[in-house]
C-alpha cells in the first residue's frame, strides 16, 4: 500500500495518531500536496460520505474522521500553491436565532469544507440583521441556515425577508435545513434550495458549482 493510500486509510479508520506523522513525513519527503489532499483526505472524505449515506457508519465516525481531515489539512495548507486551493465558492453558514444547536452545522461545514468551499461559520443563535451584516461583509455565493426547533424556524422568513430588504437576495443563493424543515418549508419561504442531510448538500453545492463553470 502506498502512502497515499495510507493516508486514506487512516482517515478512513480515524487513525490520527499515525495519520499526522505519516502526512508530515510525505511533505518532508517532498511528496506532491496536492496529490494527499485529493487523492488522499479527500478521497477519503468521499468514501465517508457514502458509508453515512448507505447507514454503514454514523455521525460520531464522520466527526473523526474530519477532525483526522482538518488536522491534515493544518499540516499539508502551507505547502499548496494558490492555484491549487481553488474555491468551489463562499458559503457564510449560521445557526437561526433561537436555537443554540451546532452539530448539524458543524458536520455540513466538514463536508463542504472537503468539497473545496471556503466557509465562514457565523455561529448560533445569528439574528437576522447579523446574517444580513455578515452577507454585507463577505459577499458569499450562498447562505446556508440552520435549525433543529421548529420554534426557531419563522426566523428563516425574516432573514430572508431582511436580506431583501436591505437589497442583498438577488444573486445570493439561500440554503436551509434542519431536522424539522422540509422542501414544502423552503419554497414557502422563498429560500433556493433544501437538502436532508450534510452529505447532499455539499454534493449539490458541489454539482451547482460545477454546472456553473
Amino acid at each position: 500500500m502506498n502512502a497515499i493510500e495510507q493516508i486514506k486509510q487512516y482517515v478512513v479508520k480515524g487513525n490520527l495518531r499515525a495519520l499526522v506523522p505519516l502526512v508530515e513525513e510525505q511533505l518532508s519527503q517532498g511528496a506532491d500536496p496536492s496529490a494527499l489532499l485529493q487523492d488522499g483526505l479527500l478521497a477519503a472524505m468521499d468514501e465517508i460520505a457514502d458509508r453515512w449515506v448507505d447507514g454503514s457508519i454514523f455521525i460520531p465516525e464522520v466527526l473523526v474522521a474530519a477532525r483526522c481531515m482538518n488536522a491534515s489539512m493544518e499540516k499539508i495548507e502551507p505547502y499548496l500553491q494558490k492555484e491549487d486551493r481553488a474555491s468551489r465558492g463562499k458559503i457564510v453558514f449560521g445557526t437561526v436565532q433561537g436555537d443554540l444547536h451546532d452539530i448539524g452545522k458543524n458536520l455540513c461545514i466538514l463536508m463542504l469544507k472537503a468539497k473545496s468551499f471556503d466557509i465562514v461559520d457565523i455561529g448560533v443563535d445569528v439574528t437576522p440583521d447579523q446574517f444580513v451584516q455578515a452577507v454585507q461583509t463577505h459577499q458569499p455565493d450562498v447562505l446556508c441556515m440552520s435549525s433543529l426547533l421548529t420554534t426557531s424556524m419563522p426566523n428563516f422568513q425574516t432573514t430572508i425577508d431582511a436580506l431583501e430588504a436591505a437589497g442583498l437576495r438577488k444573486g445570493l443563493s439561500i440554503g436551509v435545513g434542519g431536522a424539522p424543515v422540509t422542501d414544502a418549508f423552503a419554497k414557502q419561504i422563498g429560500a433556493d434550495f433544501y437538502t436532508p442531510d450534510a452529505v447532499s448538500l455539499a454534493r449539490y453545492l458541489a454539482a451547482q458549482s460545477e454546472a456553473a463553470r
